[in-house]
C-alpha cells in the first residue's frame, strides 16, 4: 500500500504556530501567510479514522486549487500558490466561526432530519411531500458552527448567528451572496462533467485589509456531494438510491458497521483492501469532478518532499 501522510511536525522559517484540523494542518508564517497541508487523514461524523487514505490529501488539495481558480472571478479567495501537490499557501485570514452549507437537494443530513419528521433545518422551511434526493424549489442555506477537532459541528439558524453576534449582519449578507454565487458556478461546472452538485459547504475569512475571502477547500468530495446526472430522474421515479460521488459511501459503510460517531461506539477496522478501495474511489472522484486524469505524486517520502517544496517556496 502506498505511503500516506497523516501527521506533520515541520519547523519552517518564520513559523508562529500550527493549527491542526480534522484533515488539514495549517502553519502560520510571520503572521502574513498560511501554509496549509492536506493530509491523508479521513474524517467522518466529525471523527478522524485511525488510518490514512493514499493520495487523498493530494486529491483534495488539487480539486480545491482548481475550483478556486475557476471561481476567483466571482468570489475572492485566500490562495496565493501551490508549491506541492498536498500544499496550498495563502493569505493569513481571520476565519468566520460558521460554515456556510448550501443544499440544492434533500440528501444526507437534511434527508435524515426530514425522515425524523422535521420540516425546518437551521430555521429554513423544507416543503412537505419531498422524497430523499428530490430537488428543492430553490437551494437553501443551512449554516453550522465551526467546531474544534473532536467536537461536532452543530446546525445553527441565520437568526441565531446574528443575535449571538457570531457574524455581523453586513458580513453575513456578503457570506450568503458569495455562497449562492459559488454554488451556482459549482453547479454549472458539475453539469459540464455530467454531475449534479447536490450540496456543499464553504468557509470564509477576513484578510488583514478587511476583505472577505473564500478559504479552506471548495467543491471537493469531502466538502460536497455529487450525483451522476445520467439516470438521476429515472432513479428518483423508481425510488432507487442515487449514484453519487462524495464521501457518503464512507459514512454509509461506517453506519452499516454500527458507527455514527456517537459516544461509546467503536470505529470499525479498515483493512488494507478497504483502504485501497477508498483511495480508488477518491481518484474516481477527482477525475470525474475535474475532467482530468489523476497523476499520482511521488510518495516514497512524502514528508521530505513537502518540506523541501515548501522551504524552496518560502526562500523565494
Amino acid at each position: 500500500m502506498s505511503q500516506t501522510i497523516t501527521d506533520t511536525d515541520f519547523k519552517f522559517p518564520g513559523q508562529q504556530n500550527v493549527y491542526k484540523g480534522k484533515v488539514r494542518e495549517v502553519y502560520n508564517i510571520d503572521n502574513q501567510q498560511l501554509v496549509m497541508i492536506a493530509t491523508d487523514r479521513l474524517s467522518a461524523f466529525d471523527v478522524v479514522m485511525p488510518k490514512g487514505i493514499p493520495f487523498k490529501g493530494q486529491i483534495l488539495n488539487q480539486i480545491a486549487t482548481k475550483m478556486m481558480e475557476d471561481t476567483k472571478d466571482i468570489v475572492p479567495n485566500w490562495l496565493v500558490a501551490t508549491p506541492d501537490p498536498n500544499v496550498a499557501v495563502g493569505h493569513l485570514c481571520e476565519p468566520f466561526k460558521v460554515e456556510m452549507v448550501i443544499r440544492g437537494y434533500l440528501s444526507g443530513h437534511a434527508a435524515r432530519e426530514y425522515k425524523a419528521g422535521k420540516r425546518s433545518l437551521c430555521g429554513v422551511a423544507m416543503p412537505e411531500g419531498m422524497r430523499e434526493n428530490d430537488k428543492f424549489p430553490e437551494p437553501i442555506i443551512t449554516p453550522s458552527t465551526k467546531a474544534d477537532q473532536g467536537l461536532h459541528d452543530e446546525d445553527i439558524s441565520r437568526e441565531a448567528i446574528l443575535s449571538r453576534g457570531i457574524v455581523s449582519q453586513d458580513d453575513y449578507l456578503v457570506l450568503e451572496n458569495y455562497t449562492r454565487a459559488l454554488f451556482k458556478r459549482g453547479t454549472e461546472i458539475a453539469a459540464k462533467r455530467g454531475l449534479i452538485l447536490v450540496d456543499t459547504k464553504y468557509e470564509f475569512g477576513k484578510t488583514k485589509e478587511g476583505e472577505i475571502v473564500l478559504i479552506d477547500e471548495i467543491h471537493t468530495p469531502d466538502s460536497s456531494r455529487y450525483f451522476y446526472a445520467d439516470g438521476y430522474q429515472e432513479r428518483q421515479l423508481k425510488g432507487e438510491a442515487q449514484k453519487q460521488l462524495s464521501k457518503e459511501f464512507v459514512r454509509q459503510w461506517l453506519i452499516s458497521k454500527g458507527f455514527q460517531g456517537k459516544p461509546g461506539q467503536q470505529i470499525p477496522e479498515m483493512d488494507p483492501q478497504y483502504i485501497e478501495s477508498v483511495s480508488q474511489r477518491y481518484i474516481e472522484l477527482y477525475e470525474n469532478i475535474t475532467g482530468e486524469a489523476f497523476i499520482k505524486a511521488d510518495v516514497s517520502n512524502i514528508q521530505k518532499r513537502i518540506e523541501e517544496n515548501v522551504l524552496n517556496y518560502l526562500k523565494k
